[in-house]
């Protein structure tokens, strides 16, 4: 069978897949995806998170994810193939070398009763004097509850305060780079067209718009989309391109539902 991590990027590759949009439909982070095609273990936090992240990316890619993990326990963990060695019983010699000896033929039960007797008396030694101590100080069990009920007081006022803390707006950054001349038609969350069927040239980027949402159509894949500071390219594609924006990502805009910016 092939390497495990060149047939993830093959897969990929195939599917021309950029790693940040591999990033944003596993939910892995991008450097770990990476660690997986590359095969870098050890970048990995443990075996178990590697068979999760393997499972995962190759289900995102089409994959026998179950082959993949299964290829990567024979070759990376052989523990988890359940492996065993045989356990060998003792003879007779090695018992007789680990049986503990009697000092000086002394019975050993006889030596552990005098052992309890001993931490029996310190015990009663020690609450005889504690009897005798501040009898105006609360017992162990009073403050222990005292001081569970503060924690759960102050959890109680923390979550408060959190629930009262208005949630901030859900925004995202846009800003269209060409690289060759690309038509663009750009919708705001609001419906208001930003760019009406406009054709970019390579060199002049648009400005960065804000919204909630945005619906975008592009003519060809002559551009580049900077999404909160981070660029996406656009796959080729024979039609016309449209896309949905939003904080967490792009995805495909039906022919349906994008808009002509002619209004």
């Amino acid at each position: 069978m092939p390497e495990i991590g060149a047939t993830l990027r093959e897969a990929r590759m195939r599917q021309r897949i950029d790693i940040t949009d591999m990033e944003m439909r596993t939910k892995i982070r991008a450097k770990y995806l990476r660690a997986l095609e590359n095969e870098e273990w050890d970048l990995l936090p443990g075996p178990t998170y590697v068979r999760s992240f393997l499972r995962t990316y190759a289900d995102a890619l089409g994959l026998d994810s179950k082959l993949l993990v299964e290829e990567y326990k024979l070759r990376h963990d052989p523990l988890e193939t359940g492996e065993l060695h045989p356990i060998r019983r003792p003879n007779q010699r090695e018992r007789d070398r680990r049986r503990p000896r009697e000092p000086g033929g002394f019975p050993r039960a006889a030596i552990l009763g005098i052992v309890l007797a001993a931490i029996v008396g310190a015990l009663w030694l020690v609450g005889r004097d504690a009897g005798s101590g501040n009898e105006d100080e609360p017992p162990p069990a009073q403050v222990g509850t005292a001081e569970t009920e503060r924690r759960e007081t102050e959890r109680e006022r923390t979550r408060t305060t959190r629930r009262k803390t208005p949630s901030r707006p859900r925004v995202v950054r846009l800003q269209i780079v060409p690289t060759g001349a690309v038509s663009v038609c750009l919708v705001n969350a609001s419906g208001e067209v930003l760019i009406g069927n406009q054709i970019l040239q390579a060199g002049s980027p648009s400005e960065t718009f804000r919204s909630k949402r945005f619906r975008l159509v592009l003519g060809n894949n002559n551009a580049r989309l900077k999404i909160n500071g981070r660029e996406r390219t656009v796959p080729p594609s024979p039609d016309v391109i449209g896309y949905t924006i939003t904080r967490n990502g792009r995805s495909d805009l039906p022919a349906d539902r994008r808009p002509d910016c002619t209004g």
